[in-house]
């Protein structure tokens, strides 16, 4: 266990033990300010040397016709891909793009299977949940024993805890509490799904 203090997590002020676990998901902040830090923190650990595979979602300016274009960058690569479809203009229907998650999924898997010493995963949401999205990259992950960041939104938060069970925990959007969960990790603290 690694003893931390944020300054607020879930309405509580004060020490907190964060649990190694081999995955972790950011609650606490907005889309924005989670995926700005999902991607310092990436950025930070290829610096250190470590091989991160895994897919963040960037911010794309304004919206067109009111939904946002979404593109997340390949962290193994750089490759930045689109996971959104033109709709048409006055379109409000979700322009997700499932053939462009599917192509991020496979190249997250194709990092994992490269050699990777963690994967950072943009999020665990609805497209997750339903075991489709990048659920592929997060069982690949999962099955080779490799750390996971993620996030997760509070409305996922019950079918997060039924696809990761004990092998995961929610931390708060706070890069120390990332670099002292990442410390455990390294340290070889990480709890087993018996524990």
């Amino acid at each position: 266990m690694i003893t931390v203090r944020p300054t607020e997590w879930n309405g509580q002020i004060g020490t907190r033990q964060i649990e190694t676990c081999q995955i972790a998901a950011l609650q606490g902040a907005s889309s924005a300010t989670i995926q700005a830090l999902l991607n310092d923190f990436a950025y930070r650990a290829l610096r250190q040397g470590y091989r991160v595979a895994g897919v963040i979602e960037l911010a794309t300016g304004a919206a067109d016709a009111g939904l946002r274009r979404r593109v997340v960058r390949d962290l193994s690569t750089g490759a930045v891909m689109s996971i959104s479809q033109d709709l048409g203009q006055g379109s409000t229907a979700c322009n997700l793009d499932p053939s462009g998650v599917i192509d991020a999924c496979a190249a997250v898997e194709r990092g994992i299977a490269a050699g990777a010493d963690i994967v950072v995963l943009s999020k665990f949401g609805k497209l997750e949940a339903e075991r489709s999205g990048l659920s592929g990259a997060f069982r690949a992950a999962i099955g080779a024993g490799l750390p996971v960041l993620t996030a997760v939104s509070p409305p996922m938060a019950t079918a997060w805890g039924l696809f990761a069970g004990p092998l995961a925990q929610f931390i708060p959007a706070d890069a120390g509490v990332i670099d002292a969960w990442w410390s455990g990790i390294r340290s070889g603290t990480l709890l087993s799904a018996a524990e």
